[in-house]
């Protein structure tokens, strides 16, 4: 129920309404003076925003420490709920029954790991022994390669990685070879011209010699003729 506004002669019929009515009806004091009156302060105002603030933070609070509860609730479902915990159980049981069992037959167990193993298991009959020789060979070398094909296995992520090493290393070798045959044509060039050089320095000494060579005196040439004649 709504409380009785005392500046409000009409709505209020108690001592402090007749009163005002009284001022009102004098002159004392007007209407609009007491509609005045009757606004609230702005400091009232913050206040009571203030309280307003305070009451929804507070609110926000136990809600976010409600949400917390609910996330460790979740978090630690599979430790304190009955039907995870109904599971462990039956699986400790399980455990703990094997492991009685364990113990009952333990003398028998015992002397079986006592017994040799060697030629006890696996009869063949004489039939299949080549076969057996055969898959003999074929463990021992899927063995002696079971490194390999691990480091195999391991590297297929990196797969994808080596690929692109490779094309780089064969675009490198490209170049390579190129540049190679480039110089082999260059080395032949150079072979065929030193050969023309080669075929030429005679021709070349020859005409150098005869070039400086001076020629012989008329009476040595005579000389000569006559030494051929005898």
């Amino acid at each position: 129920m709504a409380a009785a506004n005392l500046w409000d002669p009409a709505s209020a019929p108690n001592a402090a309404g007749l009163l005002l009515g009284h001022f009102v009806a004098s002159g004392t004091v007007t209407q609009e003076m007491l509609n005045i009156s009757k606004k609230s302060a702005p400091c009232f105002m913050n206040f009571s925003r203030l309280q307003q603030i305070t009451n929804m933070q507070a609110e926000i609070n136990q809600k976010n420490l409600e949400i917390e509860l609910l996330k460790l609730e979740k978090d630690t479902a599979d430790i304190v709920h009955p039907s995870f915990l109904a599971q462990k159980c039956q699986t400790l049981q399980s455990m703990n029954n094997h492991l009685e069992a364990v113990l009952k037959e333990k003398r028998s167990l015992r002397q079986r790991l006592l017994k040799p193993m060697c030629q006890e298991h696996l009869p063949i009959e004489a039939g299949y022994h080549s076969y057996l020789v055969h898959l003999l060979e074929l463990a021992v070398t899927f063995i002696e390669r079971l490194e390999t094909h691990l480091e195999t296995i391991r590297n297929i992520p990196h797969l994808d990685e080596h690929v692109k090493k490779m094309s780089k290393a064969l675009a490198e070798m490209d170049i390579l070879v190129t540049k190679t045959e480039e110089l082999a044509e260059n080395i032949l060039k150079w072979r065929e011209q030193q050969k023309e050089v080669s075929s030429c320095i005679p021709k070349i000494l020859a005409e150098e010699n005869f070039l400086t060579t001076p020629p012989l005196p008329l009476s040595s040439k005579v000389h000569v003729q006559n030494v051929h004649a005898k």
